[in-house]
């Protein structure tokens, strides 16, 4: 698995990252979290974003890496959850950082990120405020935030961040020549998630998931306008011109966006995390493909914002 310079951070991810966000569901069983992140270490993914949110990924993280910590590139999120403490407050950043330092039983942090506050709360201060001190008590590597829109743009901006993530597909593209480009300009690491765009394809007709709704009206206008199809189906080149499928069109797209890092892969199934890290490592889709995605999202996507 390809590694690649996070930023100017001074870490390396893989190209691709495991998204532990369904390794907190009650249903997911504790053989099928080790086997997915045994699956995940060995094919070559050093990359692991979970969040506070995401149920009980953090406490499973702490003990199947217990031993194997300095193999990870460790990535969570906070702001929110604490009992007795207001959310997106300093002291929330303060209890949350070390409460998921006890949780993923390690006495530090790579990357901690604001997870999609709004852009008043981020003006502010008292939180971003917080996060720098963790970083300078050594509990966090990296300050970084998570969202779309105005509040990332912000973000970039600020200074007050090394590292951001936010969604990158072929349905969601609007970052590329905005936050994307500068903040690879600025030094700062690029996480890319909902590299799928949520799998639209997978859809027959509108679905009720309002995200996935978006997605979907994206993603069937992008074909209309390439003359592609959209049929509910994964497979066959009349799908997917220049790849055996929509996943691995969608992967490459986003694996080797400019001024991304890494692309976060969110599955319970190993066989959909090895296949990921196998779509990046053929490399980047033509130029000539890429040239046509971007071309067609610009002429259907006027006023598709960023999709938290």
């Amino acid at each position: 698995m390809e590694t690649r310079s996070f930023g100017a951070t001074g870490l390396r991810v893989s190209a691709v990252g495991f998204g532990a966000g369904s390794i907190g569901e009650e249903s997911t069983s504790e053989a099928e979290v080790d086997q997915l992140l045994g699956a995940a270490l060995d094919a070559g993914v050093t990359l692991v974003d979970t969040a506070r949110s995401y149920g009980l990924s953090e406490e499973r993280l702490g003990r199947l890496l217990e031993g194997r910590r300095d193999r990870v590139v460790l990535s969570t999120k906070v702001g929110y959850g604490t009992p007795g403490i207001p959310d997106w407050t300093a002291p929330c950043i303060d209890a949350g950082v070390d409460a998921a330092l006890r949780r993923l039983r390690t006495d530090w942090i790579d990357v901690v990120h604001l997870h999609s506050c709004g852009l008043d709360v981020l003006q502010r201060g008292e939180v971003t405020d917080a996060l720098q001190r963790a970083v300078t008590a050594g509990k966090v590597r990296v300050a970084a935030y998570s969202g779309e829109n105005d509040a990332l743009q912000w973000a970039v901006e600020s200074g007050a961040f090394g590292s951001i993530q936010c969604s990158v597909s072929v349905v969601d593209q609007t970052v590329l020549d905005g936050a994307v480009a500068q903040a690879r300009a600025r030094g700062l690491g690029v996480l890319a998630k909902r590299a799928l765009g949520n799998a639209p394809w997978r859809f027959e007709t509108r679905p009720e998931a309002e995200d996935v709704a978006e997605a979907w009206q994206r993603f069937r206008a992008m074909c209309g306008e390439l003359g592609m199809s959209s049929a509910a189906t994964d497979r066959g080149p009349t799908a997917a011109p220049g790849a055996t499928s929509w996943t691995e069109l969608f992967t490459r797209f986003t694996g080797y966006a400019p001024g991304v890092d890494a692309l976060l892969v969110g599955t319970r199934s190993a066989a959909h995390l090895v296949a990921a890290v196998a779509a990046v490592e053929q490399g980047p889709l033509e130029a000539k493909q890429v040239a046509s995605l971007r071309d067609a999202f610009v002429r259907c996507g006027t006023g598709w914002r960023g999709r938290i």
